[in-house]
């Protein structure tokens, strides 16, 4: 026991040294501050930080941070994979479509302004996070931010009918919060598997009973469909093939109890979509009228691909359309705003991120915290693909974030397979004095030695 314990304690500092050694230590601080402004809103329930620009102080921080310290970066530009590529090519497209709009020039452009700051963070992302231990905190600031969130929208909104404008920004719609639910569930899956403090299991355990209470909450049918997605890729990843059973069924457990207890306007949503006596009040009256309104948005969105293929530009689909309501299919969404060639590189870019996780799961060696991190991205991405069937979600970052989590997990494979591939260095040769082994070695070395000759005669200084 005592020789686990000094090998544990051995590898807790061959990690701590690694991530002292580790480069750009100023620009990751930023760059995980803007992670954590942009996930976890605290300017929305901090009294006094709704004045400051949070985000932006960081990006801008962490970009000129960046910029200073480039020459200690592990990667260059030339290193950026093709998804980077891709991104790019998507901002540029959106500005390309802005310019030559017919609906709102200006508007288009700085949506899109606004939205390339995006790139900005995925490139920082891939540029400073070099480690595993790096990447995993990216992940947990991320994850523990939404399940905050969850907790907060519970708590204060009480009176706000399926939580909505509880969180502004990318919460304040009960779908957005519901799509932002879903795609950090599989990370505190992880999270959940991963440590073995039993204080750390309950709160992550407690963190994702109030994320699945927020999403019920929501009664959003689109978040709802994804939740059984996500959730059975979950199951399938951790729970039979890591031969968890006892996960599946305290997940049965907690499903079946949250669903009874915050289920109700969920079923009644569900419900309205047929009509007639099924709508019982305002909600689901709004409810049938919104799945209506949907495949209005549908049909008139392929009727604006038809007409502009370049692109209506940036968050002009919702007065293109006249009922000031965005189309709830992200693909129609970016191909009606973007372009055809902004919906080819969007399907690129997603694609690549499971061509990543392909990579990594090819390659030899992984350790059990990378494949653990690999499958949670894998249900992660499934669960995007397809909620962004039902919901607007082109332009949310944390899709982006996802691809990039894979890259960077991928660019760390690679290194680790470089450096075990380099010839060992060779090792110095350095004197040592001999020692004989014994006193018998040592006679027979001293009989070799020539005799002084024996003189009774007084030595002179010259002669000393």
């Amino acid at each position: 026991m005592a020789v686990l314990e000094k090998e544990n304690s051995r590898g807790q500092w061959r990690r701590t040294a690694t991530m002292v050694r580790e480069p750009l230590a100023g620009v990751f601080f930023w760059l995980s501050a803007f992670y954590f402004v942009y996930c976890a809103r605290p300017e929305d329930w901090i009294p006094g930080l709704a004045y400051i620009p949070l985000a932006k102080i960081a990006a801008i921080c962490a970009l000129a941070g960046l910029l200073m310290g480039a020459a200690k970066s592990k990667r260059r530009f030339r290193d950026l994979p093709k998804e980077a590529m891709y991104l790019a090519g998507i901002i540029v497209l959106l500005f390309f479509s802005a310019i030559l709009s017919t609906v709102w020039k200006g508007g288009a452009f700085f949506h899109t302004l606004d939205f390339s700051k995006c790139l900005v963070a995925w490139v920082l992302t891939f540029f400073v996070v070099t480690s595993i231990a790096r990447l995993r905190r990216i992940i947990f600031i991320q994850s523990a931010s939404v399940a905050l969130i969850a907790v907060v929208s519970l708590v204060k909104g009480r009176s706000h009918p399926r939580l909505e404008g509880v969180i502004g920004g990318i919460y304040s719609n009960p779908n957005d919060l519901a799509f932002a639910i879903v795609l950090c569930l599989p990370f505190c899956f992880a999270f959940l598997l991963r440590t073995r403090n039993v204080l750390g299991k309950i709160a992550w355990g407690f963190g994702m009973l109030a994320m699945c209470t927020a999403l019920f909450m929501t009664a959003s049918r689109a978040g709802f469909i994804d939740l059984l997605v996500t959730g059975t890729v979950c199951l399938w990843i951790f729970g039979i093939r890591g031969k968890r059973p006892q996960l599946i069924a305290a997940a049965a457990v907690v499903a079946l109890i949250v669903g009874f207890a915050a289920g109700g306007r969920l079923k009644d949503r569900f419900l309205a979509i047929e009509g007639g006596a099924n709508i019982e009040d305002t909600v689901d009256e709004s409810a049938y009228g919104s799945f209506e309104e949907r495949r209005y948005l549908m049909e008139k969105s392929l009727e604006g691909i038809a007409h502009y293929p370049w692109g209506l530009g940036m968050g002009n689909f919702t007065i293109y359309s006249g009922t000031w309501r965005e189309v709830h299919m992200s693909y129609l969404q970016i191909a009606v705003e973007g372009g055809l060639g902004s919906f080819v590189l969007y399907l690129m870019f997603f694609g690549r991120g499971f061509g990543n996780l392909r990579r990594i799961r090819q390659l030899p060696g992984n350790d059990p915290e990378t494949e653990l991190f690999a499958g949670a991205l894998y249900a992660t991405l499934v669960g995007f693909v397809v909620g962004a069937l039902f919901a607007p979600e082109a332009y949310q970052y944390f899709p982006y974030f996802a691809v990039a989590y894979t890259s960077v997990m991928v660019a760390i494979a690679n290194e680790r397979q470089q450096i075990s591939e380099l010839p060992p260095e060779p090792r110095k040769r350095r004197f040592r004095w001999s020692h004989p082994a014994d006193s018998a070695e040592l006679a027979s070395v001293g009989e070799k030695l020539p005799e002084r000759p024996r003189t009774s005669a007084p030595l002179f200084r010259n002669e000393r």
